[in-house]
């Protein structure tokens, strides 16, 4: 039996000319993703989340030059042209992006943008396509679905927006779904509702899903495993409870710390992690990381961390030369 993953990114380095200089978005990243799993990319903004997924669907500017891998059921992504990257586009790969007022056609009704791509790439009539445009806009739990099909995108609330969002993206039964901050203009209730939405359709299809933010507890619960991103390269990787119950790397763990939760004491000041993400167009050597780490060594600013297994098992590994220890407030390899 096969054991070829469903997407595998090796190496990946996404650089872009700016006025700046260039650009070191994505600076070696190499992740998997298995059929019918669900994954998280998180960290700050700027950490090169964002492009990363773009450089998988092929959807980088044109003064960004990509190298290394991105195999697709076994197709190198980075070698197709326009054309050939059009018939994977919505059919085998969809995105649901930030901002769904801004990637829906606002003079456009809704029934047009669902039903362009199935008759297109599944070939129905128009018939069956606003059929099938019907029943998806019901799955996406979005009210009165018939008035709705016939609505511009500014006549629907930004929920509803998103919906539909989803809506386009699975019109056309994709293998894998990349969902980049999917619920970042929306408020807390209504990204619940999307957020559980996501993990349920993922589910019942048996499709894959890449699930971007930079929130941890946006993926928890919603993802089987995490990649944690810091300045362009991934600094952990496991199982989403291993590295929510016990992260290894400090990046992770004080990325945790500084997020909100219930459990917060009141008057208890949070932890605030000092400094910002490194320059990309002149990243420091070493760990990316090191300013901001209060455990970095003269090591950990010279030289770049491997990403290695943890001692918690295989699936879970982490690029840090001092992991945090299963003890809290203890390290390893100091």
């Amino acid at each position: 039996m096969s054991n070829q993953k469903l997407l595998e990114v090796t190496d990946l380095h996404t650089y872009i000319d700016s006025p700046r200089g260039v650009v070191r978005a994505v600076d070696g990243v190499s992740l998997a993703l298995d059929y019918g799993k669900a994954v998280g990319v998180v960290g700050e903004s700027g950490s090169g989340k964002s492009v990363m997924a773009r450089a998988v669907m092929g959807l980088t500017p044109s003064t960004a030059a990509c190298t290394g891998s991105v195999l697709f059921k076994g197709r190198e992504m980075l070698d197709l042209s326009k054309k050939e990257l059009r018939e994977i586009w919505g059919k085998q790969i969809a995105m649901v992006f930030q901002d769904p007022g801004r990637s829906l056609n606002p003079v456009v009704k809704v029934e047009r943008q669902l039903t362009e791509g199935m008759r297109r790439h599944l070939g129905i009539s128009k018939s069956e396509a606003s059929s099938r445009a019907l029943d998806l806009l019901n799955e996406v739990g979005v009210p009165d679905p018939e008035r709705r099909l016939k609505a511009f995108p500014h006549e629907l609330s930004g929920g509803m927006r998103q919906r539909v969002m989803i809506a386009v993206a699975l019109a056309c039964e994709p293998e894998l779904l990349i969902a980049d901050e999917p619920t970042t203009a929306l408020d807390v209730t209504i990204q619940r509702q999307v957020l559980d939405l996501l993990r349920r359709i993922q589910i019942e299809r048996n499709m894959s899903l890449m699930l971007i933010s930079h929130d941890l507890h946006v993926v928890a619960g919603q993802t089987d495993e995490v990649a944690v991103m810091y300045a362009g390269r991934l600094a952990e990787w496991g199982e989403s409870q291993d590295v929510f119950d016990q992260p290894r790397h400090q990046y992770t763990s004080a990325l945790l710390g500084a997020t909100p939760s219930i459990e917060h004491q009141r008057h208890t000041p949070y932890q605030v992690i000092p400094g910002a993400l490194p320059s990309p167009t002149n990243p420091a050597e070493g760990c990316r990381f090191a300013a901001r780490c209060a455990f970095a060594s003269d090591k950990c600013r010279k030289d770049q961390p491997p990403m290695l297994t943890v001692d918690r098992g295989p699936a879970h590994t982490a690029a840090c030369f001092h992991p945090v220890a299963e003890k809290v407030g203890e390290l390893v390899g100091r």
